[in-house]
């Protein structure tokens, strides 16, 4: 494409460049260069080829007999506007007054002194910030700061009485308690909070159930919105349909609230609009690398595929490529968002049974989250039908004010002893 200018000149688009055809830009941070020519500039690439974050980073070194210059596109001292706006720089040949346009990138250059970025690593990793704050105030500051300063260090307990202190408590407590009971205490509240991270907000002092974990916290209202087709799809399944997506490997629990749907309008939709959201989660607990394609075949909408991806998975690189994976963290909390989610439909109860099943975990995994989620645990009396009998051998969670906090308990193998 040519573009006629008035004074007999006309530009020229080059065609499609790639990452390292870019045209160079240079401000110097310290004011305009005087003999830019004896400057000697080196650009330097990252090596990570792989990593998409990682491939574009570059830095421009520019020499000269007096100072050296560094500049990046990367990191605290780049310059943003690369990231807001595209550059271009305009060459003219003056002899067949055509003016090809490259894209560019534009570079800070910060004067380096040598010697100064050493000492000031040296002082990074030796002294805190208050550290740094209290030289400066000892060197340069008022007699009221320093003043301030002295009473500060007066009135701070030694580091060596602190340290014998706290090592003194520290072994009285051990002399009562005993070491292997601290550590079982230790490991009993890494295990809690590790599993507290993931689960759904709680509010332990609400005056109803519901209220406790509340729906809105699963789904937005606009979310719940948006399931309203998928979920009238599955409320319309025939008996022989359900009977057949059980029998292909279907969720269990998606299949026993579609069999026994409430009368009421809305209490038909909403169930149906949970069973659906229910559905994608067990689904997803269920494969390992997730694609952004998934929920498309079940007819998901797009924000919910992006809040499962957001909220139930992390990335990772693999092959130069973001791939999004469902950890065993991540796994521990589909089952307790999933829980939840069943309280909801099933009026405060659910089938652990049932729901460990379709998520592929033990069910000693899933009493543990229904544990720390405060859930009273209740297996049913066994009835004179088969399918009481069947039904008495699950176990089910009930959410019952007010929420039930467990003890901890770790089973310990015994030492056989040696004769």
């Amino acid at each position: 494409m040519t573009t006629n200018m008035a004074a007999s000149c006309s530009l020229v688009c080059c065609k499609e460049e790639r990452e390292g055809d870019k045209a160079v830009m240079v401000r110097f941070s310290n004011g305009s260069v005087r003999n830019a020519d004896k400057l000697d500039f080196s650009m330097y690439k990252s090596v990570d080829e792989n990593n998409p974050r990682k491939r574009s980073r570059r830095i421009l070194v520019a020499e000269s007999e007096r100072l050296s210059y560094v500049g990046n596109n990367f990191g605290t001292g780049s310059l943003k506007c690369n990231n807001l706006c595209k550059y271009y720089v305009g060459v003219l040949n003056k002899q067949t007054m055509q003016m090809e346009v490259h894209n560019a990138q534009l570079f800070n250059m910060q004067p380096v002194i040598p010697g100064e970025t050493d000492t000031a690593k040296s002082q990074d990793t030796t002294l805190t910030y208050r550290e740094k704050v209290e030289s400066l105030i000892s060197t340069f500051g008022t007699n009221k700061q320093k003043r301030a300063l002295s009473s500060r260090r007066l009135n701070q307990v030694g580091s060596d009485t602190l340290h014998q202190a706290v090592a003194k408590a520290a072994s009285n407590v051990i002399d009562q308690k005993g070491l292997e009971a601290l550590q079982q205490e230790v490991a009993e509240t890494e295990s809690q909070g590790d599993l507290a991270l993931h689960l759904p907000p709680c509010d332990a002092n609400a005056d109803k159930p519901e209220d406790v974990y509340l729906l809105d916290d699963l789904l937005t209202p606009v979310e719940f919105e948006t399931l309203e087709m998928a979920g009238s799809k599955l409320a319309e399944l025939s008996p022989e349909e359900l009977q057949k997506m059980t029998d292909d490997g279907g969720s269990l629990c998606v299949a026993k609230h579609l069999e026994n749907m409430p009368t009421a309008d809305e209490a038909r939709d909403k169930v149906a609009r949970g069973a659906f959201y229910l559905s994608m989660l067990l689904k997803l607990a269920r494969q390992k690398n997730i694609t952004r394609k998934f929920g498309q075949e079940e007819g998901c909408p797009r924000i919910i595929q992006n809040k499962l991806l957001k909220t139930f998975t992390v990335e990772t690189f693999n092959n130069g490529r973001v791939l999004n994976i469902v950890s065993t963290s991540m796994r521990a909390k589909i089952a307790a968002y999933s829980l939840a989610l069943l309280l909801h439909m099933g009026h405060m109860t659910a089938d652990l049974t049932l729901l460990h099943r379709d998520l592929g975990i033990t069910e000693a995994r899933m009493i543990e989250v229904a544990k720390s989620m405060g859930l009273t645990l209740v297996r049913p009396a066994r009835g004179k039908t088969d399918k009481a009998g069947l039904q008495g051998e699950h176990k089910q969670a009930t959410l019952l004010l007010p929420l039930i906090k467990y003890e901890q308990f770790t089973e310990r193998r015994k030492r056989k002893k040696m004769h």
